[in-house]
């Protein structure tokens, strides 16, 4: 009698995963398709002062927070640093 109900146990497995596969399908198509988003580089180069004024001017409009920035690195010319912002676009 075990023989008897194995096989209607795994029948019932089986159509269960298929059930959930379906379901899975059918949520998938449901969904709205996943917009492409794109890298965009931001690039800031200037005094320390400009640099890190315009930083908190972008945080304050809304734009990126100043913890989204780079630290501020030097560029090999005096008195002259740049930070890097990558925000990723909607295509």
């Amino acid at each position: 009698m075990t023989q008897l109900q194995q096989p209607a146990q795994s029948q019932l497995e089986q159509y269960l995963r298929e059930e959930d596969l379906n379901q899975t399908i059918r949520s998938q198509a449901t969904q709205p398709p996943v917009p492409h988003r794109e890298p965009i580089k931001h690039l800031l180069m200037g005094s320390p002062k400009a640099v890190t004024n315009t930083i908190h001017r972008l945080q304050v409009i809304g734009y990126a927070s100043v913890g989204d920035w780079s630290p501020l690195l030097p560029t090999g010319n005096a008195d002259e640093v740049m930070s890097i912002l990558i925000r990723q676009i909607l295509t």
